[in-house]
């Protein structure tokens, strides 16, 4: 693993992670400033921890996440609701928290982001729903909660958690509250690895034509 920090760039190996200790927020305004307009690697803080956690995925990461936010959006249709879903995107309350999920969802606040070219979650809510893979380390609770993230979906090597907001701390669930009549941490996983396996469209179609079947 390595990890390069110059004056005029920031790259980290893929699959690799680093964690930072002691950091301040000018220290994660830095990094994102040598970072600049790419979105890897990713880039995490935490200012009650005072920590600073990068992550360069893997090309397995991507399409996972790609399938995984796929599927979201093949639920949401039956459904038919409206969203508006970001990836890639910096989410940050200043001198508080900054996180990257892999891909967020606007449900019920759509309304409250459109057309922004850029959030503050200092003046605008936080997405409805935001999802990780976590392929090469585990993404921390703490900084969502300090955001108020209210459902956070995390997908590691096959099994999918749920974790619901209450009272500024998550719970983990069974199900989603989003969508309570599907066993999500059973369907998912399924078809995020037959994607995996065998290519993505023969999975959302199959994956589709499941929903319609089974409203």
């Amino acid at each position: 693993m390595e990890i390069t920090l110059a004056p005029e760039r920031l790259s980290l190996d893929p699959g690799s992670a680093v964690f930072l200790e002691q950091q301040t927020w000018a220290d994660y305004q830095a990094l994102l400033t040598l970072r600049g307009e790419s979105s890897w690697p990713k880039i995490y803080f935490h200012d009650p921890t005072h920590s600073l956690f990068l992550m360069a995925p893997l090309p397995s990461h991507g399409n996972r996440i790609d399938t995984l936010r796929d599927l979201v959006k093949i639920l949401l249709r039956a459904q038919g609701q409206d969203w508006q879903c970001f990836d890639p995107i910096t989410l940050r309350r200043w001198q508080t928290a900054g996180v990257e999920p892999d891909t967020c969802f606007y449900l019920e606040n759509r309304q409250a982001i459109l057309g922004k070219e850029r959030l503050d979650l200092a003046l605008d809510p936080p997405p409805d729903l935001a999802i990780e893979v976590d392929l090469t380390s585990p993404t921390a609770l703490a900084a969502y909660e300090t955001l108020g993230v209210p459902e956070l979906w995390i997908y590691r090597r096959g099994e999918l958690k749920i974790f619901c907001l209450v009272n500024g701390a998550y719970q983990e669930r069974e199900a989603s509250p989003r969508f309570p009549q599907r066993d999500l941490k059973t369907l998912l996983p399924h078809y995020i690895e037959l994607a995996w396996r065998e290519g993505s469209s023969a999975a959302l179609r199959e994956f589709e034509a499941l929903i319609q079947t089974k409203p």
